[in-house]
């Protein structure tokens, strides 16, 4: 038996327009997700974050499902949109939905955890170049000024950009996240604005503001590994590696990209020079913690005919609905190589958990044993890893609510609560119930 710090965080996630609904209410504006859910054959069942789990008016609900589960913490988004819905003109009314959202949390106990930026990027932004525009960083800090002038005192921790790597590889390179360009030499300006932003509203909250209010980045991680040891193996994890964590983890830690993947994606763009100078000094700047959001290993193989020589390999692991591998040894290994490679800063797990097809009983109940098996596994790997000095501050289950989940619309389910999409009913899973007993226990 583990047993977990009475300071240690136990917390659950969430994102705006996974779960808000309300997109014209309080004079929101469109994000790049209202429209791109539109387009036919992007989302399952051209499904989208219009109502969701209209949390915008069940919020109340929402926070007694939180004090029920007993977290001390809730980290949740803000969207864009709503603040801004036009360039330049600021919407009070958007913001007020977060100001009585974190009152009521902070007046139950519930630490709020907050991110700026979980890709609902508004259509305004968008229609001059969104995140390929360098432009965009400037939009992205009048955006963090307003939310930490209005919300600052009353926050407990920021994050500037959940995923970069999502927003910019699967939205701009892979095309399967909006705003669903294919294109490598946007996707690389993207994440390299976003990743710039990042930087730009830590020295903004830290510097200028003299806050002292704790803000870091999170970033998606999946170690990589290779069914053989060929030297085109080699190859093959070297790059998935570069591609999924190295062109992230190096510019945030070591103000670097790494020249091994310059030198491979510099087949598909025309100049770097959208790299300035003094830009890696930025991006690279201290920040007070370092959160990750970790769901499953990689696996791969070489592949001479795709761009950067791998593919997905056959994996014989038991596997999540979404076909990801379950395998928490590998995320200690991934904690080990941090704490080796790239920094001593406190780590929070801002996302982890596992969509399984969920059944709901005749009697409202969901027995979700393999979801409570994950989740026991991976915070049993937190608390070892916390007996060997690892430094895990905290761990935000993803998600607290079945929600709309992007390219798959309502297909997946996440949550520790079950969300009846007709009724908004919220009905606890056992999953749900045997956190609220880790949580009280402290102890796994």
């Amino acid at each position: 038996m583990s047993r977990f710090s009475k300071e240690f965080i136990f917390g659950s996630a969430t994102s705006a327009y996974q779960i808000e609904g309300a997109f014209q209410e309080d004079g929101r504006g469109l994000s790049i997700w209202d429209t791109f859910s539109r387009i036919p054959g992007k989302v399952v069942n051209m499904e989208n974050g219009d109502i969701a789990c209209d949390h915008y008016h069940l919020y109340e609900q929402d926070i007694e499902v939180l004090k029920t589960l007993g977290v001390d913490s809730y980290r949740f988004s803000i969207a864009w949109p709503r603040i801004y819905p036009e360039q330049g003109k600021y919407n009070p009314g958007g913001m007020e939905f977060y100001k009585k959202l974190i009152n009521l949390l902070n007046k139950n106990g519930i630490k709020p955890a907050v991110t700026l930026y979980h890709w609902d990027l508004p259509l305004w932004a968008h229609e001059q170049g969104g995140w390929t525009n360098r432009d965009s960083v400037k939009w992205f800090i009048e955006f963090a000024e307003k939310c930490f002038e209005e919300l600052d005192d009353k926050v407990n921790m920021w994050i500037t950009h959940n995923e970069p790597w999502c927003a910019g590889f699967l939205g701009y390179h892979q095309g399967i996240h909006a705003p669903g360009h294919t294109n490598m030499e946007e996707a690389l300006k993207a994440v390299h604005h976003i990743l710039l932003s990042h930087g730009e509203a830590v020295n903004l909250l830290k510097k200028k503001m003299g806050s002292e209010t704790p803000i870091g980045i999170t970033l998606n991680l999946s170690p990589m590994y290779s069914n053989g040891s060929s030297i085109n193996d080699m190859l093959a994890v070297n790059n998935a590696d570069g591609y999924s964590n190295r062109w992230f983890l190096d510019p945030v830690l070591k103000g670097s990209y790494p020249v091994d993947m310059l030198n491979l994606f510099s087949k598909y763009v025309h100049s770097f020079d959208f790299i300035h100078q003094g830009d890696l000094e930025v991006i690279s700047t201290a920040c007070d913690f370092f959160g990750i959001n970790f769901y499953s290993r990689g696996l791969v193989e070489y592949n001479g005919a795709s761009d950067f020589l791998f593919k997905n390999s056959y994996s014989d692991y038991s596997q999540t609905a979404m076909g990801w591998d379950i395998s928490p040894d590998e995320f200690k290994e991934l904690i080990h190589r941090l704490r080796k490679e790239y920094t001593t800063l406190p780590i929070y797990i801002t996302e982890n958990g596992a969509a399984f097809n969920d059944v709901l009983s005749d009697d409202k109940k969901v027995h979700d044993e393999e979801r409570k098996e994950y989740v026991e596994r991976h915070l049993k790997a937190i608390a070892e890893l916390n007996e060997e000095g690892m430094n895990i501050a905290g761990y935000y289950l993803w998600s607290l609510l079945d929600n709309f989940e992007w390219a798959f619309g309502y297909e997946k389910r996440f949550g520790i609560t079950y969300v009846d999409f007709e009724t908004q009913e919220r009905i606890i899973k056992d999953s749900g119930f045997r956190y609220a007993e880790i949580i009280r226990e402290r102890t796994i």
